[in-house]
């Protein structure tokens, strides 16, 4: 549950400081994570397992001007365990119409309209190889840079009921050596329509996104893809399909890793149940693409990744839900079975939100 901060602006006149303005209004919240997970991969006799603990924690702010423009901005103190003190926001200026625009670290249209396929929850995963590039999600290739701006239309676009959408823009450094890479310019559109279909609800969303590399050596745009998502919601019932294709290239911490993906595609599924306070949920990922370490050359041999997952989600009390999952991964690299990254895993553990 958010906790409001107030501004002591009281104290401030009572110290007798003039003309100082009165700060924008903050909310915060944040959650705690513990569990264990156990991973059995198809390279070792016997599983493993560790504790599992993270943590976030994250506040907002915001104020509306006089004629009625709200700015708001975020940033994070802890993210998921990572030390991201003091990681800010960009800007959103949102208008009187619904309308908004998304300024500094916007974004792409692709990721904002795409329908969300249900997924299980909890912490169950075995790590996979930084050398497979089959893409995991339909947004594989979300990429830009921070210079940019999302412009995001207000609901009924155009005049069609439950029509939204929008674009992106964003300009980046072309300062790599030969063996970077890092987006230039890059647009995204998206859309999301939302229509009932007697006792159903149904969204269907997507969109595109194409990023210059900033490397003129290699042979694939830095982002080249389209994806489509699509789901209906009966009563407390949810299912889920999407769809991602397209090129790009993939980079990692390590510089001699990084490739060019050719043909990459990826098809997720799910469903979601809910009955009082319990959430059954499966979910379904299949990915393919080619690769290749030499910029400059087509993608030629053949990575792959699949997962089946499932969770039970309780609400134990008001803030606190406690998760029980399994998961079942396929991967090849290079044509050529994966073990280590292969296999099953398991998680339980609870989740408290503040």
């Amino acid at each position: 549950m958010k906790k409001e901060l107030l501004v002591a602006s009281a104290l401030i006149g009572s110290l007798g400081v003039a003309g100082v303005a009165e700060a924008a209004t903050a909310t915060w919240s944040g959650n705690v994570r513990a569990g264990v997970t156990g991973d059995d991969t198809d390279a070792t006799a016997a599983g493993t397992y560790s504790a599992v603990q993270h943590s976030s924690l994250s506040f907002s702010v915001s104020e509306t001007t006089d004629s009625g423009i709200k700015i708001s901005t975020s940033f994070s103190v802890n993210d998921e365990g990572v030390n991201d003190a003091g990681n800010p926001a960009g800007l959103t200026l949102t208008f009187t119409d619904g309308s908004a625009l998304d300024l500094i670290e916007a974004g792409n249209s692709i990721g904002t309209y795409i329908a969300t396929v249900p997924s299980a929850s909890g912490e169950q995963g075995i790590t996979g190889s930084t050398a497979n590039s089959a893409p995991t999600g339909i947004t594989f290739a979300n990429t830009s840079d921070n210079v940019g701006f999302e412009w995001k239309s207000a609901d009924d676009f155009m005049g069609v009921t439950g029509l939204k959408g929008g674009v992106s823009f964003a300009a980046g450094d072309d300062g790599d050596g030969k063996s970077s890479s890092t987006a230039e310019t890059s647009y995204s559109v998206g859309l999301s329509y939302v229509a009932d279909a007697g006792d159903t609800k149904v969204t269907i969303g997507g969109g595109f996104v194409n990023a210059d590399d900033s490397n003129g050596t290699t042979a694939n745009d830095k982002a080249d893809q389209v994806a489509v998502s699509a789901t209906a919601v009966t009563g407390d019932l949810t299912v889920g399909v999407g769809f991602g294709s397209g090129s790009m290239i993939k980079t990692t911490t390590t510089t001699s890793e990084n490739v060019e993906v050719d043909d990459a595609d990826v098809i997720t599924a799910g469903m979601k149940y809910v009955s009082g306070d319990i959430t059954f949920a499966v979910g379904f990922v299949d990915g393919e693409a080619s690769d290749i370490a030499t910029f400059g050359s087509n993608g030629t041999k053949t990575d792959s990744y699949s997962k089946v997952a499932a969770s039970v989600d309780y609400v134990v009390a008001p803030g606190v839900t406690a998760t029980l999952g399994f998961s079942s991964e396929d991967a090849q690299d290079e044509n050529t079975s994966a073990a280590a990254a292969s296999g099953s895993s398991w998680y339980i553990g609870a989740n408290i939100t503040f």
